[in-house]
């Protein structure tokens, strides 16, 4: 339960305080309920979807959602897109070194710059037309289950990033999450997706669209996993690592990949 909480502390803006001191166990611990976050978080833009559809058509409504994400983690993955595409924007200079630290310099700078700032347009944009083309697809209970699991996914791919990568920093929370970050955190977040996506089938009114999404999951789970191993090997060797940041665009540009899959499945399914 005290890690469970601290997702929720680290993940959103819920007003979750856990009490006494926290252990760097307890912190890496709470990388395993990162998918369960996603599920509230989800749970909330799915009900959302259903009952703003009866008012509004798909575009104003995929606005909505992308609001409700924001605020209810305080915009915290977008600030780490911004900063990691900043980072990236950095010249090289020929000293694999100095470029290094110029880009983690960038990195922790509080201030954005117009690479970042283009990042979050493009990932908004792409967001609110991704949702919308799902919305389209209404009637099909397929398309707000989705719309449910697309923030459990986004949470989960971080921890095998976490897993996978080192960190570039000595010091900061991502660091905790990077360095402790074990198979069994992986395995118990990873369990959690297979566990939240089955329970979601009971509720399927049409049998042969259930068969369809069943077919889905292990698509969406292999890119996902395979998408954040990638990203942060490439992050790596640009940083010498990855960090918080780096993580929090990981999570951002995976909501834009599934939403992306799932529109394709959609498209030729259903």
């Amino acid at each position: 339960m005290r890690q469970l909480l601290l997702a929720f502390q680290f993940l959103t803006i819920f007003p979750v305080k856990v009490r006494g001191e926290v252990s760097e166990k307890d912190i890496a611990g709470s990388a395993a309920f990162f998918p369960v976050v996603g599920a509230l978080q989800g749970l909330l833009i799915a009900v959302a979807g259903i009952l703003l559809m009866r008012l509004f058509s798909p575009a104003p409504v995929s606005g909505i959602i992308i609001v409700i994400l924001i605020v209810n983690n305080g915009g915290f993955h977008l600030d780490g897109l911004a900063d990691t595409f900043d980072a990236l924007a950095v010249k090289s200079t020929g000293d694999a070194a100095l470029d290094r630290e110029k880009r983690l310099s960038v990195m922790k700078d509080s201030s954005t710059g117009a690479i970042g700032v283009t990042a979050i347009a493009v990932s908004l944009l792409l967001k609110q037309l991704l949702i919308s083309d799902l919305l389209f697809h209404a009637a099909s209970f397929a398309s707000y289950q989705l719309l449910f699991l697309m923030p459990v996914f986004s949470k989960w791919v971080m921890v095998p990033g976490m897993f996978h990568g080192i960190s570039a920093r000595t010091d900061g929370l991502g660091r905790i999450f990077i360095n402790a970050t074990g198979t069994k955190t992986v395995l118990a977040s990873s369990v959690s997706v297979i566990l939240l996506c089955l329970l979601t089938l009971p509720f399927y009114p049409d049998k042969a669209d259930l068969h369809k999404t069943a077919v889905l999951f292990p698509v969406l789970f292999a890119v996902l996993y395979i998408f954040s191993f990638s990203t942060v090997k490439f992050f790596t060797s640009r940083f010498g690592g990855i960090t918080g940041d780096n993580l929090g665009a990981v999570s951002e540009i995976s909501e834009i990949l599934f939403l992306m899959l799932v529109s394709i499945w959609l498209r030729h399914s259903i």
